[in-house]
Order: C-alpha cells, then sequence, then structure tokens
C-alpha cells in the first residue's frame, strides 16, 4: 500500500518552520530559529527541512508533495489593491516592497525549487508543490491534529492573503470555511498596534503586553476611560465578533510603521513608550484595555463559532490563539466541551497545516484520529544521543556526573530545585512551537516567593514583571487551579483555586511594580499572577515520562507536584536545540545546575566557570 509523504513549509514572513507527515502521522517538525540561533528567523528553512529528512528516513525525490503554507498571488493582489485603494498615501512604502516582492515573492515557485535543489537534487517534475491558503493550513493545523471527528474553527491572527480571522467546520477530513473577515480590519493587528505603542516588537512581544496586563488596576477609572476611548475611536465591535478598524487610527496597510504615533499619544495622552522606558502604572492600564478588549472580541466569535456549527468542539490556531488569557475566557464560559489549540498556533505552525490539508483535502485520504492528540506532546524536533553528548563534553572540558538510574537523577535535581538552585533541563525530543514543554526548560521553586525575579534578571536576563507558567502532574491541576480539562501545551490562563491565595495589602495597586512582585500572592507565588491566575502545564505520565518523573520526585520532597517552567533561552535568543546550545546558555546566566540527558552538571565545577562573557552570544535584544 503507497504511504503518502509530504512536506510541508512555512518561510519568508517570521517563524520560518518545517515538517514531514507520511500516512497522516507527523513524523518531524521544527523551526529554522532553532538551527540559525536567529529568533524568529524567516530564512527559507534550510536546516529545519534536512533535519526533517534525516528523522523521517526520507530524500526530497521520494516525496508525493511539497506544499508551502499559503498564497503569494494573492497576498500580492492584497498588497496591490491596498495601495490602490490608499492612493496617492504609501508611496515609499510601496516603493520599498514592490521590489522585494518581484524578487522573492512573486516567483516564489522558482525560488522554493532552488533553495531545495541546494539541499538535494530531484527532479522538479516529479514531485508537485501546492499552495494552500494561510487560514486553511491555520484551521488544518488544529482541527486534522486534534483527536475530534467533527469540530467548530477558529483562527484569528494578523493577515493572511486577504483573511484576518475564519470560523469553519471540521467533519472527518474536510474543513468547510463558514464565515471570514478581511483585511485591514484584524484582531491580531490592533493587539500588534499597542504592542508596538507600549514599546514591544511586533510579531514577537505580543506576549510581553499580555503578561503586562494584569499588573494594570482593573478598578482604575483611567482602566475604564482607556477601554471606552478605544471602543469609540479605534475599534467597533460587532455582536458576532467581526470588528472595524477606524483606518485613519493605523499605518500597517500602507505605511511603515504600525501606527500615526502622534495620533495615539494626543488620543491616549501618554507619549509612546521606547523599549528602554520605565513600565508605568499609565502603561499596565493601556495593556489591559486593550487585553480585556481582546477577550471580549475572542469570546464573541468563539459564541458565533458555537452557533454556525452547533458544535461540542473547538479547535483554535492562529497567532491570536496563543493569547492563552482569552483562551481561558473561553474555556471559563463552558461553550464547548472540549477545546482543542494547536500548539504551534502561529505561522510556525502553518508548515504541519499546509501538510495535513493537502493530505486529507487535495489527496482525499481518510482521516487518522489520535489519542491525545497528533502533536505527540510537540516533542517533534531533534534529540541527540550519548555519544553527540560526551562529544560536547570532551570539546568543552565539561565536567559532569553520570547516572545510571534516572530515578536516582530525579531525586538530586528535585533536592537542588527544592533548596532554590534554578536548574536547565535537557531531555529528548525539543519542542516544536513556542513553548517549553519540559524538554528543554529552565525550572525553579515556584513556592520561592523571589525566583520569578532571580530567573527573569539573572537566568533569563529580561524584564522582571514576565510571568512564568506552572508545571504540574495531570492527576493534581484540579488541587491548585480551575481546570477541567488537562493542558499539555500552557495555552490556557485559569485562576488559582481561592484555598491557595493569599490576601493582598489594601493599598495594593499603589504599590510600585516591584513592590507588587514582592508580595506573596499564594502557595505558588513565582507561578501566581498578581490576579491569582496562572497559565499551567499539566504533564502526563504516558506523553513526557522524564519530566513526570521530576516532578513526582519534586513532590516527594516537598508535598507539590508542581515547577516553574520556563523556555530554556536568554532574552532575545531562540529556546536551546543542540546540547552545546544547552551548555553555552548554561555558563552565561547564573544557573545553577544542568541536566542533560542522565548527565548532571553543577556551575562552580565548570573550567572558566565566572567568565559569563566567553559564551554569551550577541542577539538582539527581543
Amino acid at each position: 500500500m503507497m504511504k503518502r509523504k509530504i512536506l510541508g513549509i512555512s518561510a519568508f514572513y517570521h517563524d520560518s518552520a518545517a515538517a514531514i507527515i507520511v500516512d497522516g502521522e507527523i513524523i518531524a517538525a521544527a523551526q529554522e530559529e532553532r538551527f540559525t540561533r536567529k529568533k524568529h528567523c524567516a530564512d527559507f528553512p534550510s536546516n529545519a527541512i534536512r533535519y526533517c529528512l534525516e528523522e523521517s528516513g526520507l530524500s526530497l525525490k521520494e516525496l508525493d508533495a511539497i506544499v508551502f503554507y499559503d498564497k503569494p498571488f494573492l497576498k500580492f493582489e492584497r498588497l496591490l489593491e491596498t495601495y490602490y485603494a490608499f492612493a496617492p498615501k504609501g508611496l515609499l512604502s510601496f516603493l520599498k516592497a514592490i521590489p522585494v516582492w518581484l524578487d522573492e515573492k512573486l516567483f516564489l515557485k522558482n525560488k522554493i525549487f532552488k533553495e531545495l535543489q541546494a539541499i538535494e537534487s530531484f527532479n522538479k517534475r516529479e514531485i508537485q508543490l501546492l499552495f494552500p491558503e494561510h487560514h486553511l493550513s491555520h484551521a488544518a493545523s488544529a482541527f486534522f491534529a486534534s483527536p475530534f471527528k467533527q469540530a467548530a474553527i477558529l483562527t484569528i491572527d494578523g493577515v493572511g492573503e486577504w483573511t484576518t480571522a475564519s470560523i469553519s467546520i471540521g467533519k472527518e477530513n474536510s474543513i468547510t470555511f463558514l464565515k471570514e473577515m478581511h483585511f485591514p480590519h484584524s484582531v491580531g493587528l490592533l493587539y500588534s498596534s499597542f504592542t508596538y505603542f507600549l514599546g514591544f516588537k511586533v510579531n514577537s512581544g505580543e506576549y510581553k503586553l499580555m503578561g503586562l496586563a494584569p499588573y494594570g488596576n482593573p478598578q482604575s477609572e483611567q482602566t475604564h476611560s482607556f477601554i471606552n476611548i478605544i471602543k469609540e475611536k479605534i475599534v467597533h465591535i460587532k455582536d458576532d465578533g467581526s470588528i472595524w478598524l477606524n483606518p485613519s487610527y493605523f499605518s500597517y496597510a500602507t505605511g511603515l510603521k504600525m501606527i500615526p504615533t502622534k495620533k495615539w499619544e494626543q488620543l491616549f495622552n501618554i507619549s509612546i513608550r521606547k523599549d528602554t522606558d520605565e513600565i508605568l502604572q499609565t502603561h499596565c492600564n493601556l495593556a489591559l484595555a486593550i487585553q480585556s478588549i481582546t477577550e471580549e472580541i475572542v469570546l464573541r466569535m468563539a459564541k458565533n463559532a458555537h452557533e454556525l456549527s452547533n458544535s461540542d468542539n473547538l479547535c483554535l490556531a492562529g497567532g491570536v490563539a496563543l493569547n492563552c488569557v482569552a483562551n481561558g475566557k473561553i474555556l471559563e464560559q463552558n461553550l464547548f466541551k472540549n477545546i482543542y489549540i494547536q500548539p504551534a498556533a502561529g505561522d510556525a505552525g502553518g508548515a504541519i497545516g499546509a501538510a495535513l490539508a493537502v493530505y486529507y483535502l487535495y489527496y482525499n485520504e481518510e482521516r487518522v484520529l489520535q489519542t491525545p492528540d497528533a502533536m505527540q506532546g510537540a516533542y517533534l524536533g531533534p534529540h541527540f544521543s550519548d555519544k553527540e553528548i560526551m562529544i560536547m563534553n570532551k570539546k568543552n572540558k565539561a565536567v559532569y556526573h553520570s547516572f545510571h538510574r534516572f530515578e536516582d537523577l530525579c531525586e538530586q535535581v528535585a533536592e537542588k530545585i527544592h533548596s532554590g538552585n534554578v536548574v536547565g533541563w535537557f531531555q529528548g525530543r525539543m519542542e516544536f512551537g513556542p513553548r517549553a514543554l519540559g524538554n528543554r526548560s529552565i525550572l525553579g521553586n515556584a513556592s520561592d516567593n523571589k525566583m520569578q525575579q532571580k530567573i527573569n534578571l539573572k537566568i533569563k536576563k529580561r524584564e522582571g514583571f514576565r510571568p512564568f507558567a506552572p508545571a504540574i502532574v495531570e492527576e493534581d491541576m484540579k488541587e491548585y487551579f480551575n481546570l477541567n480539562q488537562p493542558s499539555p501545551y500552557m495555552l490556557f490562563v485559569v485562576p488559582v483555586n481561592e484555598d491557595k491565595r493569599n490576601s493582598l495589602p489594601n493599598d495594593y495597586y499603589q504599590l510600585s511594580l516591584k513592590n507588587r512582585l514582592n508580595c506573596k500572592r499564594s502557595e505558588i507565588p513565582a507561578v501566581t499572577h498578581i490576579d491569582y491566575s496562572a497559565r499551567v502545564q499539566t504533564v502526563n505520565k504516558e506523553i513526557n515520562p522524564h519530566f513526570y518523573q521530576l516532578l513526582q520526585s519534586y513532590k516527594k520532597l516537598s508535598g507539590k507536584g508542581i515547577l516553574i517552567n520556563t523556555s530554556f533561552n536568554l532574552r532575545g535568543e531562540p529556546i536551546v536545540c543542540t546540547p552545546f546550545d544547552a551548555y553555552r546558555c548554561f555558563m552565561s546566566t547564573d544557573m545553577d545546575y544542568l541536566v542533560i540527558e542522565n548527565y548532571l552538571y553543577k556551575k562552580e565545577e565548570q573550567p572558566d566557570y565566572k567568565n559569563q562573557e566567553k559564551w554569551q552570544l550577541n542577539f538582539e535584544k527581543d
């Protein structure tokens, strides 16, 4: 029986990635940034493709199809029509954009074949190169990876070709689109505009805006004023969640910037924040205002998806589906019995979605259902042999302790974490998507009130307000969190149970940001946001037995099977991929211990361990 072998590619915008599926099974997937070490790398994913081919044991000539995640000609059409509609505005942007499109995007088919030929020679006439639409790739990445035979599908992002949000219904091996919202009206671009105004980088800093929002004062007159201004002047929200954006407050359609800065400064009576400026309560309140509005929009869209589909299941994808606070609001409403979110919901996941869309919709293959889903915990990236680790050890004269029994290693690491140490944890296959889920993680004691700031400032070298996620053994989730379904991909923010909370001082919102961070909010303060919520990862024994074993060892020691879990990287750097990436990151920070598979490294035992600069790379500060 012939097996279908399909390579999916996402590239040339941000978060380039590649994925290979064989007979509906996702064999491998990885982002290009992990290999180039350039965060959000937009290059053609040559390294990711090489990895996927190697992991699958396939050559390019053996593939049935190569699939790109969107339609470049439709994007070009949108570009031309937009400039025409806004003429004579945007001439400078037009003159800058068109040569790039003519050189790279318009002749994309030739460019893809040229890049693939550089990887491996093949006869391009024998392989089909296909281009599904952007939001179909998103929808397919969620529905076809889900365990549902049928479901409502909601996709929300910045923009694909024309579509910025869509509602569709998936049944068996089909997807039918019911409703779309089109450019320039976009929830993703609305949120990115506020990301830009508040001093964070568009297409990568949106999660910082989401993390800042809980520091806003929900009782503040200023917060309510911001919400009213946004709704009156910037965005009109319809009952079904579709929106109309006032074009006079946006420049992204034809300009070189997201917004007309001076007009926003006059509207909100505050200056645009530079990334080096202090974060004030005003910034927190504005972040809370746009986050609240985004949640309202997403919730209305979800309700409309339920009405149109009459389904008990919901699948989510697109960059806005990474807004786990909004996801938590959908969960809280009990609109759907089951919710599935593609863990690589942004453009990287489009590589998987494009391949799955072609497998089921183009080749009309029978649906392959997998439980709990087809993403295998998102552990789809490279893994490394004992020999490769030993080569790294020798090259760097690393001092290590090896363990024959993994249980013994977990007991030691649990003790180190319980004593206040920070541990880099490297196991098995690298995660696909933006979250570290226990294979490329930095771990700490969730009960330590100082641990959030310690890891942010001394390890991650980033803003002290940035929240961390709790990783907890799945069977204990209801003891700590108001959570009625597993959250394996860290994509729901939910309330911490009231019996685990501490009271806050009466003048809480008058305190400085730093002093609020020092308030012990719960039994697990390092992972409790200041609004008593948490972005939870539930860890399943079958999906990640190694991380589960560590959590159980920690529970035996401390009484809590819960740890801080944050991605193994520095600010501005992608998550580590190789053993050397992990060792270099360990040596360039104040991390105390490192674990690579069955090897334990203590910082003070490493040669030249005080010379952090020796190990640091120069990354763009994201």
